[in-house]
């Protein structure tokens, strides 16, 4: 069986935005790539293990058990014969439900989307279930890029794949701020994000916001917007309660909300999806430099991904200026910051938002990370930059 390529990934996705309009409400929902839907089946399973027995952990074992029936149920693959984890409905749910409060479609939801088409179905109808559950779990890259962890790496290696493990941190951030300004619903972006750069605002501030978003059944981050916007515009008499846990992270929440409106405002202010394109990533390329030693990796990574979008975004609108060249005629004014509570329903820069997506496609139809362990636990790599592995953060 042909191994399933990126590009055969991306024209099913591109089919998907094409047909939007019947697949869902929201022309800013993100799909969720293969990290991603790990990650949001790792939350999951906490999330039931909380309700079953009172702690919000869940072993890596269990995760990859269930991350392999996952994809099989899913696709309509044979699981007769495979383990399953207690309570897999329970979890089935919760992840569903997290991906639609998040406005995101896992992968196998935009296939399963796409194969009900019936017009421009040969553009993926060489795909077939097992061929998407190889390349979402990694199997078909497992032979070409196995490394041999048994042998002590030299200097040189680990100074290369310590630089290779903070470019992809970079580039996730990055990644991050793109897609929380796409789509605001987005949670798992939010969190990788929100206390980087240091805002003050750690575990306990996002717990707290999780908390509120709860209670109010809101995203998180409109709980926090409209936090920090009754506060901006609302007067003394609209002040938070002295009880009200988030009272305790304004400064850090003000300056994060006003840093998305910062990006939000480019959006809506240049037309030209080229133009607000780059300065969207230099301002977040700068927010995340301030401060920073010019000779450090981080750095110097944050440079580089920053360029590297810059390109590719000019690159996708090049591309596109054929016969799918962008409409700059429906493109509605920036809202004054009264109006903007819901990024989400926004309707402005809509040729940049169109653009970033396709971007943001892109970095969805990515292989996925080989290393689990470490894209679900590893704490290392982003506790030097202010950050804290997902698990713990929605603990």
């Amino acid at each position: 069986m042909a191994v399933l390529n990126q590009k055969s990934v991306l024209d099913m996705i591109k089919e998907f935005r094409r047909n939007w309009r019947t697949f869902c409400n929201s022309e800013r929902t993100t799909v969720c790539g293969a990290d991603s839907m790990l990650l949001a089946l790792q939350l999951s399973m906490a999330e039931n293990n909380k309700q079953y027995s009172g702690e919000f952990t869940v072993s890596l074992s269990d995760v990859l058990l269930t991350w392999k029936y996952l994809l099989h149920e899913k696709l309509n693959l044979p699981v007769e014969n495979m383990k399953v984890i207690d309570h897999y409905e329970n979890i089935r749910k919760i992840y569903d439900d997290f991906l639609k409060n998040s406005n995101m479609l896992d992968m196998i939801d935009v296939y399963k989307k796409c194969n009900v088409l019936t017009s421009n179905y040969e553009n993926y109808a060489n795909i077939s279930p097992s061929q998407l559950r190889d390349f979402l779990s990694g199997r078909q890259y497992a032979v070409d890029n196995e490394t041999d962890f048994s042998e002590p790496m030299s200097p040189i290696s680990k100074h290369n794949r310590d630089n290779e493990k903070v470019q992809l941190l970079a580039k996730k951030i990055i990644y991050s701020y793109l897609n929380l300004l796409v789509n605001s619903k987005n949670d798992l972006a939010l969190a990788h994000i929100l206390n980087i750069p240091d805002r003050g605002l750690g575990r306990e501030a996002f717990t707290d916001l999780k908390h509120a978003a709860r209670e109010k059944q809101m995203s998180i981050f409109l709980v926090a917007t409209s936090f920090i916007r009754t506060i901006e515009l609302g007067g003394k008499g609209y002040a938070p309660s002295p009880s009200d846990p988030l009272r305790t992270h304004i400064k850090g929440l003000s300056n994060f909300i006003n840093f998305i409106d910062k990006l939000d405002e480019i959006l809506g202010e240049i037309p030209n999806p080229s133009i607000a394109g780059g300065q969207i990533l230099s301002v977040i390329k700068m927010q995340l430099i301030k401060g920073q030693n010019s000779r450090d990796p981080f750095y110097k990574a944050i440079e580089e991904v920053a360029q590297d979008l810059d390109l590719r975004i000019k690159s996708i609108i090049n591309s596109q200026q054929g016969d799918l060249a962008l409409s700059t005629t429906d493109i509605s004014p920036a809202r004054p910051k009264s109006h903007a509570i819901n990024h989400g329903t926004a309707y402005c820069g809509r040729d940049t938002v169109k653009t970033l997506l396709v971007l943001l496609d892109e970095e969805a139809a990515s292989a996925p990370t080989k290393n689990k362990a470490e894209l679900l636990y590893d704490d290392e790599n982003t506790i030097h930059h202010n950050g804290t592995s997902i698990l713990t953060l929605f603990r």
